[in-house]
């Protein structure tokens, strides 16, 4: 059986980023009714875990040991790739605006392009370095320019280390495990993470606090779980699936060039489904970062691609 071609993994990519970007949208009004952001990810990581269960058990039959092979990764990918990741992002955002956080966040393929520059001790290819700036302005532009602006120095600390968690998963993600399925390694990975955030919320870190009461989804009040479960099977379970199925293919850097997209199908989402303005400059902004990303595609077709970076 032949390893899945590049479309395969352009594909993949696609459903992540679109996936993950519809979290905001089903999120929001649990948080407007009371949910805290650590409460609402500890419920979606836990339910999304629970959604991929049936899929991970059927794929597992008779090769329960490729788990336990693949426990380092496992473990990296719920530990640091969700609880740690999410935890940090949580911390950064009660300290500096959402904006710089999640622009600091989204800075993981810089953090794996010079990681694999001090690595490989190879200068990147110029057309590397070119979408690199182009993906940053995009992403600028998306997020907002008001997002560059001098801030609680804790809360930059915690984004920052919010990106390098980030910048782990598409590392985990993008290396072989043993021949663990993308799925079985998604669902493992969120089922870890549970009870780190839910130790988390049980040790006041963060405030951990959720509502069961309806709650208002485009107008209309809604059974609290409604939204809840559509964040946990489309913004998490699939979306933390086909990402790792993504990054497989088409290695950690090109895959997390392609996820800065998830902040321009957030604000696609929200103008759709919220009635959230949709500013042009935003509109540029995702066109430069589709040029970005070209760019590094671009790099990945002229040369064969480095070995993914280890973890130590």
């Amino acid at each position: 059986m032949g390893s899945p071609s590049k479309s395969t993994g352009l594909i993949a990519a696609a459903v992540s980023f679109i996936s993950f970007g519809t979290s905001g949208a089903f999120v929001k009004p649990l948080l407007e009714a009371g949910w805290s952001p650590a409460a609402a990810v500890t419920a979606r990581a836990f339910t999304a875990g629970l959604v991929l269960l049936p899929f991970v058990i059927f794929l597992m039959r008779g090769r329960w040991a490729l788990l336990w092979q693949a426990r380092w990764p496992v473990l990296g990918m719920g530990l640091v790739g969700v609880a740690i990741t999410q935890v940090l992002y949580f911390a950064a955002i009660q300290r500096i605006p959402v904006a710089t956080a999640l622009l600091i966040e989204f800075l993981a393929p810089l953090l794996l392009v010079g990681f694999t520059w001090a690595v490989s001790r190879r200068t990147p290819a110029p057309v590397v370095l070119v979408g690199s700036v182009l993906a940053v302005g995009g992403l600028v532009l998306v997020i907002g320019p008001g997002a560059i602006q001098a801030v609680d120095p804790i809360g930059l600390a915690a984004a920052f280390g919010a990106a390098i968690g980030c910048s782990v998963y598409f590392v985990i993600a993008a290396r072989p495990n043993n021949g663990l399925p993308p799925v079985a390694l998604a669902g493992a990975g969120l089922l870890v993470a549970v009870p780190v955030l839910a130790l988390v919320g049980a040790t006041g870190l963060l405030p951990f606090t959720a509502t069961f009461g309806d709650v208002p989804l485009f107008g209309t009040p809604t059974a609290w779980w409604v939204p809840l479960l559509v964040v946990a099977v489309a913004g998490t379970a699939l979306a933390y699936a086909s990402g790792i199925t993504a990054s497989g293919i088409l290695g950690s850097r090109l895959a997390s060039f392609i996820a800065l997209l998830e902040v321009v199908s957030a604000s696609l989402f929200a103008w759709l489904l919220l009635g959230e303005g949709l500013a042009p400059l935003q509109l540029l902004g995702g066109l430069l970062i589709l040029g970005g990303i070209a760019s590094v595609r671009a790099e990945r077709q002229k040369v064969e691609p480095v070995a993914e970076p280890a973890l130590v």
